[in-house]
């Protein structure tokens, strides 16, 4: 029986090393929750200005989701988003920095949610479009 010589025997499990490392992400990327992504809306105070706002919403390894809001029309971005939940087509996340909630839901073709802004007193309609 021949044996392997050590640079051949490395040079394998080197080969194999990177292509599980590159089967691996795809099989996370598959996995990921349909909201995962950028997500844009425009929220209408009434009297008030528009404020257009952005969301990411991004899977961690554990399955759990995590996000940031960014308002480009004041400036701001990286709001964090302090809880995320998404089950059965209904997305639902809180930001306690700027004391935000979002209820909605994810349309068959996951491109769009329609749901309800909520921040201090003010319920708002907002519908996030995904950002390609």
């Amino acid at each position: 029986m021949k044996q392997l010589r050590p640079p051949s025997f490395a040079l394998f499990v080197g080969l194999a090393s990177m292509l599980a490392g590159s089967i691996l992400p795809l099989l996370k990327a598959q996995d990921a929750p349909p909201v995962v992504g950028e997500w844009t809306g425009t929220l209408n105070p009434g009297g008030q200005p528009k404020k257009h706002i952005v969301v990411h919403i991004s899977a961690e390894q554990d399955g759990s989701l995590r996000g940031t809001i960014d308002y480009p029309d004041q400036d701001v971005s990286g709001v964090q988003i302090t809880a995320t939940t998404y089950t059965k087509s209904t997305l639902h996340f809180e930001s306690t920095p700027d004391l935000s909630a979002y209820d909605g839901t994810l349309d068959k073709n996951t491109s769009t949610i329609t749901g309800v802004w909520k921040q201090g007193g003010t319920t708002l309609n907002l519908t996030l479009r995904r950002t390609p």
